[in-house]
């Protein structure tokens, strides 16, 4: 396939449509992300959905050009990140502080967090991307999809035959995961038993987004991620479950959640620190790079295209200047309240918590958005961290004294401090994503680094209004006043949780513990191996693997497997680099079909306000869904295969 880099071919690239188009869609996808982020805990990424349309549209109007396209899927991207601010805003009605979300504060801390999370990972593209060999999985997913819909109008064989892949392997998807949702397919299969008075289990998700996210990331990430899952549900859960009550999977879960979870927490803590000390060396030699360019741009010096990111004065002038926004948002938070006294102490401390750990967790998001893809990377993770962190900043700055009110008050002024750094954190884990495909296809950084920004206003616009009428409407799990068909919201009434146990005094700080030593140890065999040229395991994927559940992890681990055994066929074909951008495209097309499904099951949930929109078969069916599922996903997934290798053979 043609890569399309050439400046000949540039054309346009940030236009008014693009805009338009792009703003268009990252309005629709953010508020059906905030929808379905609140009812199952899940969010869709819409990078490549908003490619797919893009194409589908502009492709009718003239002068269009992949690098335009590409600037509509970064703007349209920010929907499935910025909307994950869903995780920490609901907290704020679930403890009284709110009983709605006001539109000035819920735009002001969406919008400020966001800006600067596209700020503060600019200098971060160096060193993350360009000098970087992490697999990026939808980066390169979504490269691959604008690639192969710029080039299968020049009519070559092997650009027919990776559309071809492409667009099967996408119903494929899609379809399955229209008879999950039917609930004709099973979408997971689990399996519960007792280990001793303990119990434990195997569940996989049968997700071809997820299948296909394990290939492109590679066999190191997943058995990495294997490690973890093996570390959580097969040594620690028998143990911790033991003398347990209840059946097997609700005592199983009970445990991961309430102990499991945070010893993963843990890991990813210590690899997260390990990681930033790895990264310094090549993030500051990216920082001083980006500061000689750009003096080198203002001196009149030539300067490729691709090289070309927004300018360092405008990134630290522009973080320095949304300093005094967010200093007025939180000094308005705090006036008239029982923390008014303190006003100055906890602003200045806030604002610096902000610009510091900020820029860690930019740059930790940013890795693992590179390590595992933006749409798998634990951001609740890193809410959970920022949170206790927050809270342990104004017990250090006020103390764990005072009444009910004053820790109401505490817990309420540490959610919005999360909620501005989990901004940070979500723009970084999709702005390095966006910047990759970017360099792959030959796009401007600072004009998509721009666009991030375009499309952080618009997404900001829309959060608050749909959070608002879903309070009103159905409401979220055990607030008053809540209907029959109130939000779990789960991941916001985890981390408010969290605040109120720090701040009260009853966290798992055990857990946390353990987890921070075991990571110790996985970094130490890390290390080792890469002494000893064996398969590296990244600790911070092996944190991943022991946090998410295993219906998460498992059927990456597996995707990883069968990723790894596709390349070595195509590494012996005589055309192995076709053969090899074959099984990319497979990927790509099983997280593109069920991605485009997302967007479209996301809207029927949301205007027939059911859990089951589609269900076309009573619970009576349900012991039977899951097998059939496993049967049809495993019989589907080697029929794609097989048929990409076919297609390889067949072309020369």
């Amino acid at each position: 396939m043609t890569d399309i880099t050439t400046a000949t071919a540039r054309g346009r690239e940030l236009t008014l449509r693009a805009i338009v188009l792009g703003g268009v869609l990252t309005l629709m996808f953010t508020a059906a992300n905030v929808y379905l982020g609140l009812k199952v805990g899940l969010t869709f990424a819409t990078s490549i959905p908003a490619a797919v349309i893009s194409m589908a549209l502009l492709r009718y109007m003239s002068g269009a050009t992949i690098l335009e396209n590409n600037i509509v899927q970064t703007i349209a991207s920010a929907a499935g990140t910025l909307a994950a601010i869903i995780f920490v805003l609901p907290g704020l009605v679930m403890v009284g502080y709110w009983q709605g979300f006001p539109m000035l504060e819920t735009t002001a801390i969406t919008m400020l967090g966001g800006i600067l999370g596209v700020l503060f990972s600019v200098p971060l593209r160096r060193a993350l991307v360009v000098d970087s060999d992490l697999p990026y999985p939808e980066g390169r997913a979504a490269a691959e999809v604008l690639q192969v819909g710029a080039a299968s109008a020049e009519g070559a064989e092997e650009n027919r035959a990776g559309l071809s892949a492409l667009l099967w392997n996408s119903i494929v998807a899609a379809v399955f995961t229209l008879l999950t949702q039917m609930k004709l397919a099973g979408a997971e299969v689990a399996r519960w038993f007792a280990v001793g008075s303990g119990a434990t289990g195997i569940a996989g998700g049968l997700a071809f987004a997820l299948f296909g996210v394990g290939h492109l990331v590679g066999l190191s990430v997943g058995m990495a991620q294997l490690v973890g899952l093996i570390t959580g549900w097969w040594v620690l859960l028998p143990i911790m479950t033991q003398g347990g009550v209840g059946d097997a999977e609700t005592l199983a879960n009970t445990v991961f959640r309430a102990d499991v979870r945070f010893f993963g927490a843990g890991v990813i803590a210590v690899a997260a620190i390990w990681t930033l000390i790895k990264i310094a060396g090549p993030v500051l030699g990216g920082i001083r790079s980006a500061m000689a360019a750009s003096r080198a741009r203002q001196g009149g010096a030539a300067m490729a295209i691709e090289e070309q990111d927004m300018s360092i004065s405008w990134v630290f002038g522009g973080s320095l200047a949304l300093m005094l926004p967010i200093g007025w948002l939180l000094w308005s938070v705090l006036a008239g309240g029982p923390l008014a006294g303190s006003s100055i102490i906890l602003v200045a401390g806030a604002i610096l918590f902000i610009i510091v750990v900020g820029l860690m967790i930019a740059s930790v998001t940013g890795y693992m958005a590179g390590l595992i893809g933006a749409s798998n990377s634990p951001v609740s993770g890193i809410g959970i961290l920022a949170i206790i962190a927050s809270s342990l900043l104004l017990l250090g700055l006020l103390g764990r004294g005072g009444g009910e009110e004053e820790i109401n008050a505490m817990v309420a002024y540490a959610l919005i401090v999360t909620g501005l750094v989990f901004g940070i954190a979500t723009i970084s884990n999709d702005n390095l994503q966006d910047l990759k495909t970017g360099q792959l296809v030959g796009a401007t950084p600072w004009k998509q680094q721009v666009a991030l920004i375009i499309g952080v206003i618009f997404g900001s616009l829309i959060v608050p209004p749909v959070l608002n009428v879903l309070n009103e409407t159905v409401g979220f799990v055990g607030v008053p006043g809540a209907g029959p068909n109130a939000l779990a919201a789960p991941q916001a009434g985890l981390i408010s949780s969290l605040a109120q146990g720090v701040l009260g005094g009853d966290l798992n700080w055990a857990m946390l513990g353990y987890g921070a030593l075991a990571g110790v140890g996985f970094i130490i065999v890390d290390g080792l191996l890469g002494r000893a040229g064996k398969l590296r395991l990244p600790p911070l994927a092996i944190g991943i693997g022991i946090y998410l559940p295993m219906a998460v992890i498992l059927p990456v681990v597996i995707g990883a497997v069968g990723g790894w055994f596709y390349d070595r066929w195509a590494a012996k074909r005589p055309n192995a680099s076709f053969a090899h951008r074959m099984g990319v495209l497979t990927a790509t097309g099983m997280i593109v079909g069920e991605s485009l499904f997302g967007v479209v099951y996301a809207g029927i949930v949301a205007g027939s306000g059911s859990d089951a929109p589609l269900a076309v078969v009573g619970e009576g069916y349900a012991s039977y869904a899951p097998w059939v599922g496993l049967v049809l996903f495993v019989g589907l997934v080697w029929l794609s295969y097989q048929r990409t290798r076919r297609l390889v053979v067949a072309t020369p």
